[in-house]
Order: structure tokens, then sequence, then C-alpha cells
């Protein structure tokens, strides 16, 4: 196991958790988890996605990134953890994805924050829809 999903890290251990929390937010909302973890290149760790899920209410696939962060300041930035080399990384793998899985249908990237830790209460939830990683800027917002 690579040291970067030990989950006796701390750090791993609250992300497990975080993508925990992100896939039960989406089935309750109506999502049906297609994937967890997903690396459609095995030979690239880097190329991994954390949720890719159905949205019947779009009827689209969704990609999905989460970030988990332990508080929730006032000095924090929406998507501010997701820098231009990760965005790179996260388009490849999603376009891995779609070419293993020859998914054809509409597609789009989600992102969602969850403040909080396992043992410090409910976590707040900030799912960030049609997030502007793709080339075509008439189906996503624009990204931060």
């Amino acid at each position: 196991m690579s040291p970067q999903r030990n989950p006796t890290n701390v750090g791993v251990r609250n992300g497990i958790w975080g993508e925990d929390v992100a896939a039960e937010y989406l089935r309750r909302a109506g999502f049906q988890i297609v994937d967890r973890n997903s690396c459609p290149v095995e030979r690239d760790r880097r190329l991994e996605i954390d949720l890719v899920a159905w949205d019947p209410k779009s009827d689209a696939m969704v990609f999905v990134e989460v970030k988990q962060h332990a508080t929730l300041t006032p000095y924090g930035r929406r998507l501010s953890r997701i820098d231009r080399g990760k965005k790179a990384n996260l388009r490849r793998a999603c376009n891995a994805w779609r070419r293993v899985n020859r998914w054809r249908g509409d597609f789009r990237f989600d992102v969602i924050e969850i403040y909080g830790t396992p043992n410090g209460g409910r976590p707040i939830v900030d799912h960030i829809e049609k997030v502007n990683l793709f080339a075509d800027p008439r189906r996503f917002v624009k990204w931060g």
C-alpha cells in the first residue's frame, strides 16, 4: 500500500471519511454512485477520480472531486485547494475514464467540499456543480 492511501495516516483517514460523506450526500440527492477512487490509467496514480456518479435529473455522468477541510474559515476560498496541475490531472482522468468506459453521453465536473472531521459532529457539505474544467464553456460555470 502506498503511503498516500495508508489509512493510519490522519489526513488520509479524514479524506476517506470526507469521500464517504460526499457519497452519502449524493445518494440522498438522488445520484447513483458508479465508481469510487477510479484510476482509469493504471500506471499513473495522479489520475484518480474520487467519485463518478450518475445524475438522473440532468441525465449526465458526474465526475466529483472531494476536498475535506477540518474547519470552515472566512479566509478560505471555494476551490482554492485545486491548482492548475490538479485541474489538468482531473481533466485527463475524466477523459481517460470516458474513453475506457466508452461513455459518449453528457457529463460534467463537480467539486464537493466537506468541512469537519470524523469525530467533530455534523459536517458542512458545499456542492459546487458544473465546474469549468472542460473545453465547452456553455456547459460549465466559471472556475473561481
